[in-house]
């Protein structure tokens, strides 16, 4: 922190979130009450100043400015409750003395800046810390003034010396004197480094920093010396640097300039750390947070929130714990020559005392509270592009707020609120703003339930200033996104994905633009491996609209008829693939599988001669020799699945897939395509000791000088199996085969009679007796009054249990 008031203005170097710079910052205002107060920021938010006074302003919160011509080029300024900035604009508002930013124009900025979507949450100052730079042109790596300063007083941590020196400062005696002091010396600091790194080999610094004096000349002019500059500590030896105007402004001559709007915006701790990728970032925002409200005691304050979030999370933590960590961090702290106990002595004592020495809670903390959660607001009287208003009236009437953490919600589309949820959440996918994530638990055959993951990130303010070129509402803009990326699709997967889209966004005027399209691509493509690709998705679209009770008339029929060219073109297409192909190939198999099933109820009028057609392509897949191995293992297990091919079929394509005239390569791809990947194939091989016995007899036949080779294969395929289904496979195979039921020519029993639990027959009496407990659990019986009798008598569900 850097001050002097010898002569000039009264200039204070800050670290942007420091929380004893700022209370630094709010002790010199108070002693030397300026007339006026200049700040390191954007000159285009002045406007936005007033708002910070505002009741419903909680910060974090940050000034977004981005270019209208392209939104996507964006910059934020954070501000913390701690950050000096906001300290010294909360003063100046609050004592009616004018507050003005200084710094270059984000004008001038963004359109100096490249367009980065990824780097749009950088700080907008382009600062480091304290307003650091880069070193010299010679210099290669950045310049951080704060371990540089460290390294020179002896300390191996940069933020151990800051806390040290600054953040442990307790405040007593003439506190604006002390700050003074401090602001004097830090500034001397900053000084000599500039002097040994100059402007840190990055030009934009001298352009802003001449920006700056001019807007100094300009304030001495109307105060005098008698007002305040509150910026980066680094940027001071360049403000108290000698030049002429005519300099100054030659730097800024000829600068590239951009339309820009600016707004305040809610931030996040997250957002704040270092590790977020900001710039300015700082370690622990929760720490400093704490340390800057917390003014008397801040150790035993600190172990109480711990304390108080473990017992959350139901860890047993006592007062005790608390009395006990307190002291080993103070300990801690005298031992190491700290004037204070930082953080790293508050996790020490944390992670020994109330975690067992386990990091498995002290991450929860770190998370929690060294970081922390806290998410700021914005007044709803701050600008905002249409469909941002939109989007926040949404979430208030579907209550739905925006949080920094991670969030899990189950809907249920059979409620009007649920279902409104959804549809916003689609929507907002479609325009890019990555709000909600579908969850596991989503059915993806299209069910009444939905679940999501909700996170929101300061980012997405950028996205949906991004979307609002497609309208102001968060419908009209969906509806013109899809309709505009129908148009532009080049791939029929493409359009069937997009229609499925619309229909859980819900946009009925998109859809006939989508339909037009997804009409001409099915048309115009005889790709069997498109054809494949599209048809999962267009299936789901019919579920769901099902579901949803959303007119899909027009999709049956495009989607019966990519059925149809699929089961014509599929067989030609398995010849003649290499092995990425044919597993490429096998995997759209099974979506089309699944699609056929899922059309089967939902176009009744074709149903019965689509499944009949799809189970003579599967026959047909198994016994073509020409067809990849991983594909006709594959037809032969849906269709065993199924129950169109029986045990002892299987048991023959087997047999002759694992013949000794097969190369043995084509034989474990068959295998792979029969019992890996799909669900239970570790249990067919379980229930079914022919199947294992064919197995195991061709695996021991293998020749060594091509084991190696189908090695892979193998242990993919069987790899995929859980634990337990190995262990029992083993057990099989070094069982052998049940006395009366030889491998090959017993039952499907015979596998069973070996392992515990299970019978060479069934028991029907036994299975009889689950029934009522089934019939229950599915709906199908109202639940017995007490002291009725149960039903027993379910000769149709006994039979099938």
């Amino acid at each position: 922190m850097t001050a002097t008031r010898a002569t000039g203005p009264l200039l204070l170097g800050v670290r942007h979130h420091g929380p004893g710079s700022a209370r630094a910052v709010r002790a010199a205002l108070d002693a030397a009450n300026p007339q006026a107060v200049l700040i390191e920021g954007p000159p285009e938010a002045d406007a936005l100043l007033p708002l910070a006074a505002d009741e419903e302003m909680r910060p974090p919160v940050a000034l977004l400015a981005h270019a209208v011509d392209d939104p996507g080029r964006a910059a934020f300024w954070p501000f913390a409750e701690f950050s000096p900035e906001w300290i010294a604009i909360r003063w100046a508002l609050a004592h009616d003395v004018p507050v003005r930013f200084i710094d270059l124009p984000a004008a001038h900025s963004l359109a100096m800046e490249e367009p980065d979507r990824e780097a749009a949450a950088t700080d907008g100052d382009g600062d480091g810390e304290t307003g650091e730079q880069p070193a010299p042109e010679s210099v290669t790596a950045p310049v951080d003034p704060i371990r540089v300063l460290a390294e020179t007083a002896g300390y191996d941590d940069p933020e151990r010396w800051w806390e040290d020196v600054v953040e442990h400062r307790v405040p007593g005696g003439d506190e604006a004197v002390g700050a003074l002091d401090a602001f004097a010396a830090l500034g001397e600091a900053m000084t000599a480094l500039r002097e040994a790194y100059g402007d840190g080999g990055h030009p934009r610094d001298a352009v802003r920093e001449a920006y700056m004096r001019i807007q100094l000349r300009t304030a001495a002019k109307e105060f005098g010396d008698d007002f305040a500059v509150v910026c980066g500590a680094w940027h001071v030896p360049a403000l108290r640097t000698r030049t002429t105007l005519t300099a100054d402004r030659a730097l800024l001559k000829g600068l590239p300039k951009a339309k820009a709007e600016l707004t305040w915006v809610p931030w996040n701790h997250r957002r704040l750390a270092r590790h977020s990728g900001y710039g300015a970032g700082i370690e622990s925002p929760g720490w400093y947070e704490h340390l800057f409200t917390a003014r008397d005691r801040p150790i035993e304050r600190w172990m109480t929130k711990v304390a108080g979030l473990l017992r959350d999370e139901d860890r047993f933590v006592s007062s005790a714990h608390v009395i006990e960590a307190v002291r080993l961090a103070e300990t801690l702290a005298a031992m190491r020559g700290r004037p204070l106990a930082g953080l790293s002595e508050t996790t020490d004592a944390v992670r020994a005392v109330m975690c067992d020495g386990s990091d498995i809670p002290l991450a929860l903390v770190h998370d929690r509270l060294v970081v922390g959660t806290t998410l700021g607001e914005v007044p709803d009287t701050a600008p905002a592009v249409p469909l941002q208003r939109d989007l926040t009236r949404l979430q208030r009437t579907l209550r739905l707020k925006p949080e920094a953490g991670d969030r899990d919600i189950e809907l249920d589309l059979r409620k009007d609120t649920d279902a409104a949820r959804s549809r916003l959440l689609h929507r907002l996918r479609l325009l890019g703003v990555g709000w909600g994530e579908p969850g596991t638990g989503r059915n993806g055959t299209g069910t009444f339930r939905e679940s999501w993951r909700l996170r929101w990130e300061p980012e997405l303010y950028v996205r949906v200033a991004e979307a609002g070129v497609w309208g102001t509402t968060v419908l009209s803009a969906a509806t013109a996104r899809a309709e505009s990326d129908a148009l532009g699709a080049t791939a029929l997967a493409e359009v069937t994905a997009l229609a499925e889209r619309c229909l859980l966004a819900d946009l009925p005027d998109a859809l006939p633009v989508v339909m037009r399209a997804l009409a001409d691509r099915a048309a115009l493509d005889s790709d069997v491996g498109h054809l494949a690709d599209a048809l999962p998705a267009l299936a789901r679209t019919l579920r769901y609209g099902d579901v949803r009770a959303t007119d899909t008339t027009a999709l049956a029929g495009v989607a019966a008829g990519l059925a149809e060219r699929i089961c014509v073109g599929l067989p030609p297409a398995c010849t003649g693939l290499d092995a990425e192909g044919a597993e490429a190939l096998r995997r759209q198999v099974d979506g089309v599988h699944t699609a056929i099933g899922l059309l089967a109820g939902t176009v009744p009028s074709s149903a019965d001669g689509l499944r009949t057609r799809w189970r003579a392509v599967l026959h047909k897949l198994t016994l073509r020799d020409t067809v990849a191995g991983v594909i006709r293992g594959r037809a032969a297990r849906l269709l065993l699945d199924d129950g169109h091919l029986d045990h002892d079929a299987a048991a023959r394509l087997m047999g002759l897939a694992l013949s000794p005239g097969t190369p043995p390569a084509d034989a474990a791809a068959w295998i792979e395509g029969f019992v890996g990947g799909a669900a239970g194939g570790g249990m067919l091989l379980v229930h079914d000791e022919r199947l294992l016995a064919l197995v195991d007899s061709w695996l021991t036949g293998v020749p060594a000088d091509t084991f190696n080779d189908v090695l892979p294969l193998l242990r993919r395929t069987f790899s995929a199996y859980e634990s337990g289904v190995r262990r029992t496979l083993g057990d099989l195979v070094r069982r052998g085969p049940v006395a009366g039921h030889p491998a090959g020519t017993g039952s499907p029993a015979g596998a069973a009679a070996t392992m515990p639990g299970f019978a060479p027959v069934l028991d029907t009496a036994r299975a009889d007796a689950v029934v009522p407990v089934l019939r229950l659990l599915l709906g199908l019986d109202e639940r017995p009054a007490p002291g009725a009798p149960a039903h027993h008598d379910h000769p149709h569900l006994g039979e099938t249990a």
